[in-house]
């Protein structure tokens, strides 16, 4: 059996499907809508070209697979492995600006960087890339019709069995080879991550400030300030004091300038220098490489939050959205742009709980490696428990007592008494002990509280 082509698919969905045209040749296409990459027929493998892969991963530093650094050929085998026999389509993408100008973008992008058109770059590794030939279909709603078209792909039928030597991913979408994510934030599992080079980074320069002077003032000094070049004098005879230490020289009576100091009015202020924003996407990229320190219970919390949302809540939405566009025409579906928009959010959260499990260091166990408390020695041989991340430590200040968990940031929530370690109380709670005093440092002045009790 084979999947839908490219015009099939774009017509199930209810597009006027257009094209095709050769790979290279130009879309006349200028407005919205969706485009597709699809070979002549079937194949059982991908034909990819070893001296492109090479490149690749010589041109890119970054690359891995696994989080290994990746050779030509172990690299290759994974990307056969997401390879559809049965399917024509290779990608599919939209765009909500001009259909050519995107396809064009894809024509000339470079395998490794990140612009003009990373998403789907996979192509450029296919020997027989200039056989394929592309589709299109304009609308106004082009990434509903991509999510339907994804998902009309992914139901034709299973995904078939590899040839010998290959294993798919566990856990890998049904999506076309080289499109990597669907618009609801879902994204293929491939393993491999830093397959583009990092964005340059972009210098801001420093806001400046311009001042405006009254035309014809060129000293700075208002017209009226700098008078016609008499000496007026006061009721007493003398000429009127400086003014914010600026003087103009006046002429004497023989003619001559003077050196006499005559007041003059001070310049305006200068305005402060406006405070310039960077945008967000050029302010670099987060660093996701710093351990995230959670406690036992927070980690616990957290992979159960993530299987809720994986295994319970995603099939949930799914299905809401499936339902949705059986209702009728896309731009106009409250119900679907509900379930799209509830679709997106989990996805970033389910993204989230990953990346925050992935960087993950389980503290706060509250034993030293040997199954003996932790904490400071105290008298007769004792150990008293010093705080830290996990314990739960009951303060005292001006006679009211106030219980708090020391957590990490990533799972502070004072209001169910949970604060962090990194704020100024949780900084100075670490390695307390009951009956100590610790003082924090406010804007208001030292506040000193006193330790009741660790747990």
């Amino acid at each position: 059996m084979v999947r839908p082509g490219a015009a099939e698919l774009l017509r199930s969905v209810g597009l006027l499907a257009d094209g095709p045209v050769r790979w290279g040749q130009p879309v006349a296409a200028r407005g919205p809508g969706i485009y597709i990459v699809e070979l002549p027929a079937p194949q059982p493998t991908p034909a990819l070209d070893l001296e492109t892969v090479g490149k690749w991963i010589d041109r890119v530093p970054g690359l891995r697979l696994d989080g290994e650094r990746p050779g030509s050929r172990p690299l290759m085998a994974r990307l056969a492995s997401l390879w559809l026999p049965d399917a024509t389509v290779l990608y599919t993408g939209s765009t909500a600006a001009s259909i050519g100008g995107r396809v064009a973008a894809l024509h000339h992008h470079v395998l490794g960087d990140p612009r003009p058109h990373a998403d789907g770059h996979w192509l450029l590794t296919l020997r027989d890339l200039p056989t394929t030939r592309i589709w299109w279909a304009a609308t106004e709603a082009p990434e509903e019709y991509l999510d339907a078209i994804l998902e009309a792909f992914a139901s034709a039928a299973p995904a078939p069995a590899l040839p010998s030597g290959l294993t798919r991913p566990v856990g890998a979408l049904l999506l076309p080879w080289a499109t990597t994510r669907r618009p609801t934030g879902e994204r293929q599992v491939h393993g491999l991550t830093g397959a583009v080079l990092p964005l340059p980074e972009v210098v801001t320069p420093p806001p400046t400030t311009v001042t405006q002077h009254a035309p014809g003032d060129a000293e700075g000094a208002m017209a009226e300030a700098r008078g016609s070049g008499t000496t007026r004098r006061g009721p007493s005879g003398a000429a009127p004091a400086a003014s914010a230490g600026l003087t103009a020289r006046v002429p004497s009576s023989s003619g001559s300038a003077s050196a006499a100091p005559r007041a003059v009015a001070p310049r305006a202020a200068a305005r402060p220098a406006p405070v310039k924003r960077i945008p967000a996407a050029h302010r670099g990229p987060r660093d996701n490489t710093v351990p995230v320190e959670l406690s036992p219970e927070a980690h616990a919390r957290m992979l159960e939050e993530l299987d809720q949302l994986t295994r319970v809540r995603r099939p949930e939405v799914v299905a809401r959205i499936k339902a949705a566009r059986e209702l009728g025409d896309l731009r106009e579906n409250s119900e679907y742009h509900a379930a799209r928009e509830e679709q997106s959010f989990l996805e970033g959260r389910v993204q989230l709980l990953e990346q925050r499990l992935r960087r993950a260091v389980i503290v706060g166990d509250g034993t030293d490696g040997e199954g003996n408390a932790s904490g400071s020695q105290g008298e007769g041989g004792g150990r008293r428990a010093g705080a830290g991340l996990g314990s739960r430590v009951t303060i005292e200040l001006n006679g009211d007592e106030t219980t708090w968990t020391l957590v990490g940031s990533t799972e502070a929530n004072a209001a169910a008494g949970r604060i962090s370690t990194a704020s100024p109380v949780g900084a100075a709670l670490i390695g307390a002990t009951a009956g100590s005093e610790v003082t924090v440092r406010t804007p208001r002045g030292d506040v000193r509280y006193r330790v009741l009790a660790v747990e």
